[in-house]
């Protein structure tokens, strides 16, 4: 007998609803096997990958130069839960946060919103199929308590001797360089020059009033107050060479201090021997030198290009006259308002950038290749030039260190350089960026705990526990509508939206 109209339309329908079922229980299972074998989203609860990766923390700029940097929240410092985020503005625990540029400290009764940390996403089972790269950012099992994931910065593979020695990575005796990208990221403000307070007669920069770190050195004449650009230095002194150099005992220091972390931890942090020194130079007029200067231990090193297009970098020590050590001549100096230049000394590295052009010299990978090893001397950082130039965009920073010592200086870690570490087969040594603040491979107290009441030695990510390679920050703390703090973060961040660079295969 043949069906009615109704009858079709009802098996249609069933048809219809059976096929939706079928189609949402297959997505359920390809998004349970994707997030199960491919790809899976975390959040980070912590500051220890800070400024890689943040934690929950407030974001800030600076009411004196406006400066834009983040202050890391810790929940316990407030009783609250670790994963706990208020939606009430909060005062800062324990003390204040301090502008990473300028040093301006913000008033104790100062509240802020809290944002919530990073979330990004894992590639999971990489790892299955090769060999994790140094300087990969990776998640892993802790292996104090595998129930709770970890994220840090693999720096030491398996059959390695690993040793910290003055912020730098030794493997096998050798200095370990960082790839590119990586050492990007990696690097961290000391100061900006376009960033000037607009109250610099106030007590609370460093704990006294403002003034411009970059100072003459005797008869130089750079002019650090322009009429036309206040955040840009001139000078006009033909024929003769002229120097600014950093004073650190004006500015902020150059150690390992790290704006998102409390500031009582300063006075005993360890100077940074690594940094890098950039500027725009305007080339337009008459320029006749235009060069950096930096130093260290012992040695100063001076990357300059004079008015015939020389570009060169030399060596010198308190006993002994300038060395070239690299040199190239250009066709012509670059013309522009804008001409980038920069000079960096990091991982034994010196590099000398002028637009498109650059020359470097590598000093080699031995502890002390870079010669008699001093602590506790701020590096020399100064600005050299001659003729007519306007440099604007000045910006100093120094390179992030892994230490061999306690927050506290109480007590030294595993792969300090006079207690080497060794890892064995399928173990791994991880670090945290935010190296102070970072409890990681040096400083696990107890042995991991492994299937069957298997233990693991104390300091190690056994390869078993790997879970996989961070690739992005799919979701970095949004803005709440209106600006209301009490409102769901909804507003996405774009800008901050980022792939996060880790090692390169056969780097190192």
């Amino acid at each position: 007998m043949a069906r009615t109209p109704q009858a079709k339309r009802s098996t249609q329908m069933a048809d219809t609803v059976a096929n939706t079922f079928e189609w949402l229980i297959t997505a359920f299972i390809l998004a349970f096997v994707f997030r199960a074998f491919v790809m899976e989203a975390f959040r980070i609860p912590t500051g220890s990958m800070a400024d890689t990766l943040k934690g929950a923390h407030f974001r800030l700029r600076c009411v004196e130069c406006g400066y834009r940097y983040d202050y890391g929240f810790v929940q316990r410092d407030y009783g609250f839960s670790e994963e706990f985020i208020p939606k009430n503005e909060q005062e800062f625990r324990p003390e204040p946060p301090r502008c990473p540029s300028c040093g301006y400290m913000l008033s104790s009764t100062t509240k802020s919103s809290v944002a919530s940390g990073d979330r990004i996403l894992v590639l999971k089972t990489l790892y299955q199929f090769r060999e994790p790269d140094r300087w990969d950012v990776v998640v892993f099992k802790n292996p104090e308590m595998p129930r709770i994931n970890f994220i840090k910065r693999l720096v030491g593979k398996p059959g390695e001797k690993i040793q910290i020695i003055d912020g730098d990575i030794y493997i096998n005796d050798k200095l370990v360089r960082k790839p590119p990208h990586v050492q990007d990221e990696l690097w961290m403000p000391v100061y900006n020059n376009d960033y000037r307070p607009v109250n610099p007669e106030q007590p609370y920069f460093n704990r006294h009033t403002w003034r411009q770190p970059f100072e003459n050195v005797g008869p130089s004449t750079w002019n650090f107050t322009s009429l036309t650009d206040p955040s840009a230095f001139t000078l006009d002194s033909p024929g003769k060479v002229s120097t600014a150099v950093y004073n650190s005992a004006v500015g902020n220091e150059i150690k390992a201090i790290y704006a998102y972390n409390a500031n009582f931890m300063n006075d005993i942090m360890p100077v940074v021997t690594d940094v890098k020194l950039t500027f725009s130079a305007d080339t337009t007029a008459s320029p006749g030198l235009i060069g950096i200067a930096i130093s260290k231990y012992e040695t100063l090193y001076k990357a300059t290009v004079d008015a015939n297009g020389l570009m060169s970098i030399t060596a010198s020590t308190a006993d002994s006259q300038p060395v070239t050590l690299a040199s190239t001549t250009l066709k012509s100096i670059p013309k522009g308002k804008f001409v980038p230049v920069s000079f960096s000394s990091v991982d034994h590295m010196l590099t000398f950038n002028l637009g498109d052009s650059s020359v470097s010299k590598d000093l080699g990978t031995d502890p002390n290749s870079a010669g008699k090893r001093v602590y506790g001397t701020a590096p020399y950082v100064g600005i050299l030039g001659s003729g007519k130039l306007t440099l604007s965009h000045i910006a100093l920073y120094r390179d992030t260190a892994y230490l061999d010592v306690s927050a506290y200086g109480r007590m030294r870690s595993r792969a300090s350089e006079k207690e080497a570490f060794m890892l064995g087969e399928d173990e791994f040594f991880v670090c945290g960026d935010n190296s102070p603040n970072s409890h990681d491979s040096r400083w696990w107290d107890n042995y991991g705990i492994g299937n069957n009441k298997q233990h693991y030695p104390k300091g190690i990510v056994p390869r078993d526990y790997l879970v996989g390679k961070a690739m992005f920050v799919y979701w970095p703390s949004g803005f709440s509508p209106f600006n209301n703090p009490r409102l769901p973060a909804l507003i996405p961040n774009f800008g901050a939206l980022r792939f996060i660079y880790g090692g390169v295969p056969g780097y190192n």
